[in-house]
């Protein structure tokens, strides 16, 4: 019987160890990640005791009471799902806590993906360790792809963990903070495998209306809260479509170049159309002066015009689906996304 139960027992250890060496990288950033999350959970606080905290601001105390009435209208009025998320809170003390890389081919408006056993594609790859993810960007780019650091602001674990206020949440107005709360929570309702543009778009679009929403609910219609939003957002959303158009502008380019055309050529072509676009910011007329100097200290690559499709590309068709087939309706339109995609 014991010899038996070798002839079974060596081959899965064999076949176990197999799988650990060839995906010993991916384990290594998958415990990297773990820590990173964990980390954040075991020092993040209930919200209930920071708010009796007497060394802690009033004024953020009022923020974090008004992160939980943007919870609750998220669940009661927008149709989210029930979690406890944004229950705790983590204080960054003014540091970033996590870092995210994005890539592209140098000729082409296609992110690169990486895949996660469970999880699927992703266009992007985040670090709790900023060395990390300079590394990665490193082999990135001597493989030749455009590449872009971004510090993020907030983030789902999609339930699977709870996902704390950070404390760079405080500092945003009422309506940004409700957009990024709501936007954070439809990735918690709905997160269709293998399609990050989709989900992005998607919580981008939910959490505008949602923020839209929740601010009439809770301040009114002319309520200076509401107004410093809207004002704020169309800006915005001027820079997007400039960005979106630029981008289509840079995909034809590549579209045009011939496939024996020389890198060295294809490199010249690139930096003149970006410079053009660069310097075609100028033509748009801004509220603010938020975006008029976008491009003074970077130039953009190939993932700069990602990022703007990933998230806001589909906008448009969001906003005809939901008001025209749904009357605006969220309960509605969350049954019918329910019941057309599958999600994690």
């Amino acid at each position: 019987m014991k010899l038996q139960k070798r002839k079974w027992l060596l081959p899965i250890l064999g076949g176990f160890s197999g799988l650990i060496i060839w995906q010993w990288e991916l384990l290594q950033y998958g415990l990297m990640q773990a820590r990173g999350q964990l980390k954040i959970l075991w020092e993040a606080r209930p919200i209930e005791e920071v708010l009796t905290d007497t060394n802690f601001p009033d004024s953020l105390k009022q923020k974090l009471q008004l992160i939980q009435e943007i919870r609750r209208f998220a669940e009661d009025s927008i149709g989210l799902n029930p979690s406890k998320n944004y229950t705790t809170f983590y204080d960054q003390h003014g540091k970033p806590v996590l870092w995210v890389l994005t890539a592209c081919p140098p000729y082409e408006l296609k992110a690169y993906e990486w895949r996660f056993p469970l999880l699927g594609s992703f266009s992007y790859k985040g670090f709790f360790e900023l060395p990390k993810a300079e590394a990665e960007e490193r082999r990135m780019k001597a493989q030749g792809y455009d590449t872009d650091i971004g510090e993020v602001l907030g983030w789902s674990t999609l339930g699977w963990f709870k996902d704390p206020v950070l404390s760079n949440f405080l500092r945003r107005s009422p309506g940004h903070l409700a957009d990024l709360i709501i936007h954070e929570l439809t990735h918690g309702t709905l997160y269709v495998p293998d399609n990050v543009d989709y989900n992005e778009n998607l919580a981008n679009f939910v959490g505008y209306q949602g923020a839209l929403m929740f601010l009439r609910h809770k301040y009114g219609e002319n309520s200076p809260e509401l107004q410093q939003y809207v004002h704020s957002m169309s800006d915005k959303k001027r820079f997007i479509r400039f960005v979106l158009q630029a981008a289509q502008s840079l995909d034809s380019l590549y579209g045009s170049f011939p496939t024996d055309m020389a890198d060295s050529k294809k490199a010249a072509a690139k930096q003149q159309h970006i410079e053009r676009i660069v310097h075609a910011l100028d033509t748009v007329r801004f509220a603010s002066d938020r975006y008029r100097d976008y491009f003074t200290d970077f130039t953009p690559n190939n993932t700069f015009f990602m990022e703007f499709i990933r998230y806001n590309e589909q906008q448009n068709a969001f906003e005809e689906e939901f008001y025209q087939k749904f009357g605006g309706d969220f309960k509605k339109y969350w049954a019918h996304l329910k019941a057309t995609y599958p999600s994690l």
